[in-house]
């Protein structure tokens, strides 16, 4: 898929969930899912850029209701693939999508020939190191300090995988 497409994908595994890449028109229900997701959601700066850059910022929605239900977002460099950002709303949490998010967006990895795939994951983020790890990431490092926290700051956990 080159950066300028923006095809919707019906989700075999999910039916009625469609996976499609992000437009400009879509940031105001992406950053609604940010904000309630995240206590230091990205700005709408961070995704203009990101889709400026031609990263692959892709969404989740239910196209009966039109309700935009998560996003992630993968840089591609060379042969590597960086998560940068993966988002369910919280009320659709735990139910396996965030999981079925994750695949889609290492499947175009792999399909544009990435080797590899890492991530950062906020330390106190159990339940994100634990999908991560159930799908074949690895802890590689850590970065003290990266993420703003409510006192502070938060220690990433980087991670990576062979894709």
């Amino acid at each position: 898929m080159q950066a300028t497409e923006t095809a919707t994908n019906d989700i075999p595994d999910s039916p009625g969930l469609y996976l499609r890449r992000m437009t400009l028109h879509d940031l105001t229900a992406v950053l609604a899912v940010e904000r309630a997701a995240y206590h230091s959601p990205w700005s709408q700066g961070i995704f203009q850029d990101s889709l400026k850059a031609g990263h692959y910022c892709m969404v989740l929605e239910q196209p009966v209701s039109c309700e935009l239900i998560g996003h992630g977002v993968i840089m591609l460099v060379v042969d590597e693939c960086h998560l940068l950002n993966l988002c369910i709303h919280p009320s659709h949490q735990r139910q396996g999508l965030g999981r079925l998010l994750l695949r889609r967006l290492l499947a175009i990895a792999r399909q544009r020939q990435a080797a590899s795939a890492f991530l950062e994951v906020r330390a106190s983020n159990r339940a994100a190191l634990a999908l991560y790890q159930a799908e074949g990431f690895n802890e590689i490092g850590l970065r003290r300090g990266y993420y703003p926290a409510v006192k502070g700051r938060e220690d990433a956990i980087v991670m990576g995988c062979a894709l």
